[in-house]
C-alpha cells in the first residue's frame, strides 16, 4: 500500500511488512509481539510520512504506531489502546511529526481521534463521530471526511475537539448520503473531491468546498491576515468557526477574537479580551490553555513560572475546592484566601462546612476580606513589576507558527 502524499510505500507478504522508498531502497522493516500479516489490509493499515500504524489482529483493541524511518515504536514504545474491539483506522497526512493525529472507528461505530504522541500518562481519546463506517483523510490538508448512516459528513479541522468542543459541529459539512445504497466505501479523498465505490462497483464523486484547504494553507503559513480576509469574502459560518479554533491553537488570540466575533461567541470574545489584559506572559499563556479545557498544563505552567497565588486562584475559580486549599498549604501562603472564597461560597448556596481539612485549617484562623484583597492586589502589582522587567514578553499574546 502507498499514500497519496507519502515519500515511500508499504510491501507486505506472509514474511513482514517492508517500507520502501520509490527510488526502491528499503526504509524499515518494523515488527511486534504475535504479528500477522495475512490479515492486514487497507482498513487495518495506515502510512503518512513519518509513522505507521497498524491494527493488531491478536487483540483487535490495540493499534501498534512505527517511526516510518526506523521501524521503531513510537515514543515509550506502548501501543495505543482502546476500550472496545477497533475496525477501521487512519492517520492524517500534514504537519509536524509532533502533531500526527490518528482516527479509528470501533465495533460500535464511534469514530474517535487522538494524538499518535502520549502526552503525559494517558492518551487523550476523544469522540467526534457516531453510526461511522468508511473514513479518508485529505491529501493535502488534515481535513476528514466519512459517512455516518446516511450522511456524508466532512470535519473541516478535526482538531477543534482539542481547542473548543463546542466549536466542532460548526466546523462539519454535512450531505444526505441515502442514494448510495448499503456499505459504500470511501476509496480516497484527493484535493476538494471524495470518491466513493457503491456496494455494486461503481464510483460516485462528491465535490466539497475548496475554502478550508486554503484556509489550512493560509494558517500553516501563519497567514493571519490572509486567512481573516478569505473569511470575509466566503461569507461563512464554518469558515470563521475553523478559524476560530486554529487561531486559538496557534496562541494567535488577536485572530482567534474576530472569528468569535463573526459568528456572535460573544462569551468567549469577552474571555479573550480579559486574557489580552493580564500582565504577565505566563498568565496570558495559561489562560489560553485553560480556554482549550487544558487545566493541569496550565496549573503547571503557573507553578513553573512561580505564580503560586494564579494557581490557587484558577483553581479556586473552577470550584476545585481541594486543590487550591492542597496548593495553600504547600506553598504556605494564601490559605485565608482560599477558606474566605469556600466561605462565601457555601454561604451562597445555603450551606455548611463538612469538608474536614477546611474545617482544620479553619480553625483559629480569620477570614478578613481587607487583608485578602490588599495581598491579592500586591500579588497582581508584583506580577505587573515582573513583567516590565522582562524584555522578552510583549503586550500581545500573538504567538504564530
Amino acid at each position: 500500500m502507498s499514500c497519496i502524499v507519502c515519500r515511500h510505500f508499504l510491501l507486505i507478504d506472509g514474511g513482514g511488512i517492508y517500507l520502501y522508498s520509490y527510488e526502491g531502497r528499503l526504509i524499515s522493516s518494523p515488527k511486534f509481539p504475535g504479528m500477522r500479516t495475512d490479515v492486514l489490509n487497507a482498513q487495518t493499515v495506515s502510512l503518512s510520512n513519518d509513522t505507521l500504524a497498524i491494527k493488531d489482529k491478536a487483540d483487535e483493541k490495540v493499534i501498534y504506531l512505527f517511526e516510518a524511518l526506523s521501524g521503531k515504536p513510537l515514543g515509550d514504545g506502548k501501543p495505543l489502546t482502546h476500550k472496545t474491539e477497533i475496525t477501521e483506522i487512519a492517520l492524517d497526512q500534514k504537519g509536524l511529526t509532533n502533531e500526527r493525529k490518528i482516527v479509528f472507528i470501533d465495533k460500535n461505530r464511534d469514530l474517535y481521534i487522538t494524538s499518535v504522541k502520549r502526552f503525559g500518562k494517558e492518551q487523550k481519546i476523544i469522540k467526534i463521530g457516531t453510526m461511522a463506517h468508511t473514513l479518508a483523510w485529505n491529501d493535502t490538508s488534515n481535513i476528514l471526511c466519512g459517512l455516518q448512516d446516511t450522511r456524508f459528513t466532512v470535519w473541516y479541522y478535526p482538531n477543534t475537539v482539542y481547542v473548543d468542543k463546542d466549536l466542532l459541529p460548526k466546523t462539519l459539512y454535512e450531505k444526505d448520503a441515502s442514494e448510495f445504497s448499503k456499505n459504500p466505501q470511501i476509496v480516497q479523498f484527493v484535493g476538494n473531491q471524495a470518491t466513493i465505490r457503491r456496494a455494486d462497483g461503481s464510483l460516485i464523486h462528491l465535490n466539497i468546498s475548496p475554502y478550508p484547504a486554503i484556509l489550512h494553507e493560509y494558517v500553516s503559513s501563519s497567514k493571519w491576515e490572509d486567512a481573516v480576509r478569505l473569511c470575509r469574502f466566503v461569507k461563512d459560518q464554518t469558515m470563521w468557526a475553523c478559524l476560530a479554533a486554529m487561531a486559538v491553537a496557534n496562541k494567535d488570540m488577536t485572530t482567534a477574537e474576530i472569528a468569535y466575533a463573526s459568528i456572535g461567541d460573544i462569551d468567549k470574545v469577552q474571555y479573550i479580551n480579559s486574557i489580552k489584559e493580564l500582565p504577565s506572559k505566563e498568565s496570558r499563556m495559561a489562560h489560553i490553555l485553560l480556554f482549550s479545557g487544558n487545566i493541569q498544563d496550565a496549573e503547571m505552567l503557573l507553578l513553573q513560572a512561580g505564580l503560586i497565588y494564579q494557581a490557587i486562584q484558577v483553581n479556586i475559580n473552577l470550584y476545585n475546592w481541594d486543590r487550591a486549599l492542597e496548593l495553600a498549604v504547600k506553598h504556605k501562603t494564601h490559605v485565608d484566601t482560599v477558606l474566605g472564597y469556600r466561605q462565601k461560597f457555601l454561604e451562597d448556596f445555603g450551606k455548611k462546612e463538612t469538608n474536614k481539612r477546611f474545617l482544620q485549617y479553619a480553625e483559629g484562623l480569620e477570614v478578613d476580606w481587607d487583608k485578602i484583597k490588599a495581598k491579592i492586589e500586591m500579588e497582581i502589582a508584583k506580577e505587573r513589576e515582573r513583567a516590565a522587567a522582562t524584555p522578552a514578553v510583549r503586550a500581545s499574546v500573538t504567538v504564530q507558527r
